[in-house]
């Protein structure tokens, strides 16, 4: 009857975590059940099940990771901070965006 009515469900196996970002928070859920429902030519992720917590801020870096960052890349905490936020919060890319700065 489904099909009838021009829709598809597909499930996706072997999901371990779904991660909703916005501006002001950050939504983990690890161990959901997801399907990718088709209706009309619209497509719906449906997530369902799990356990799921809420975060501070997407992209938010910790002062470790900034120390980190410093201290790979040669730089202030604040230039590190910067690099951090740019990159959404990833150590390696933030490193290397910093050293290929030095280096130019």
């Amino acid at each position: 009857m489904m099909q009838r009515m021009g829709m598809q469900v597909k499930q996706v196996d072997d999901v371990t975590r779904v991660i909703i970002e916005s501006a002001s928070k950050r939504i983990v859920i690890d161990a959901p059940e997801v399907a990718i429902v088709t209706v009309q030519g619209q497509t719906v992720y449906q997530v369902g099940g799990g356990t799921a917590r809420e975060e501070g801020p997407a992209g938010a870096s910790t002062q470790e990771d900034a120390k980190l960052v410093a201290s790979q890349a040669g730089v202030s905490l604040d230039e590190a901070a910067k690099a951090l936020q740019q990159s959404g919060g990833d150590l390696a890319q933030a490193i290397i965006v910093l050293k290929q700065k030095k280096t130019s």
